[in-house]
């Protein structure tokens, strides 16, 4: 659905000090299909979008703004990059953004000292990697309005499956699936109602339907700046909507307050 109207979004902030947060949406291009995206399925006991699909990512960490002042000084995005990555890492077991490419025992080393608590930083030292952050593509930043509720400022990040990559695995502490999916596949599933899928979620799936690769991804994503989405509700009629901006480049602009899932 498409706005009819253009009214002005909300003049304050949320009153609730954001979390800033960092995700993940990661592709696998097809050779005889639309492009796959790494989806993780949350644990239905978390209390942010409890058992919803969603992109890997989490919060950005003190040590990930400590650790992007040293390798990304200049780069607004950095910590939000170096948080997609670890949460990554430590969600599903792909590590992007690295350079060298890590093997399956450096991954798996990682993976288990970020669980055990260790220092993202001092990981990557004892394997040898270092950070290649323009692997990951700034694609949007969401920060909504709720009341009441726990307030995510999320920077939504691109980037393509490294060659070779092993198939991800579950953490199964936070989520309990991970798998391979099409955005459109993923609304699909959502509509026929065998998926929960949250309206930020479903706003970036929409938008990431419409590209037949990565590389149409990374065009479209410099063809429209990274502005930050805080919805609105308006009443039209006997019906209240959520809205996001037009002309950013999302495909559908409103949802009704009936469907809306929020996290």
């Amino acid at each position: 659905m498409s706005r009819d109207s253009t009214p002005m979004p909300p003049a304050t902030p949320p009153q609730t000090d954001p979390i800033p947060a960092a995700t993940l949406v990661l592709f696998r291009d097809s050779a005889d299909g639309p492009p796959e995206l790494l989806i993780v399925e949350r644990a239905r006991a978390m209390v942010f979008a409890g058992g919803a699909l969603v992109f890997p990512g989490g919060r950005i960490d003190p040590e990930d703004v400590a650790l992007a002042a040293i390798h990304a000084p200049d780069d607004d995005h950095g910590a939000a990059r170096i948080a997609a990555i670890r949460e990554t890492i430590e969600e599903a077991s792909i590590a992007v953004g690295l350079t060298p490419i890590p093997g399956a025992a450096q991954l798996a080393a990682l993976r288990a000292g970020l669980h055990a608590g260790e220092p993202f930083g001092a990981l990557l030292a004892a394997q040898g990697l270092t950070f290649d952050l323009g692997a990951l593509v700034p694609f949007a930043r969401w920060l909504p309005a709720h009341a009441h509720m726990r307030i995510f400022d999320t920077v939504f990040l691109l980037a393509a499956l490294p060659a070779n990559a092993p198939d991800p695995i579950v953490d199964s502490t936070e989520n309990t699936r991970v798998f391979w999916m099409s955005a459109q596949s993923v609304i699909d599933e959502a509509d026929a109602g065998r998926a929960t899928v949250i309206f930020p979620t479903r706003r970036n799936l929409e938008r990431l339907a419409q590209f037949g690769s990565f590389a149409d991804a990374c065009n479209h994503a410099r063809a429209y700046p990274v502005t930050t989405v805080t919805p609105w509700t308006e009443t039209r009629g006997d019906q209240t909507f959520l809205c996001i901006p037009d002309n950013i480049g999302y495909p559908v602009t409103t949802e009704p307050m009936s469907d809306v899932i929020r996290g």
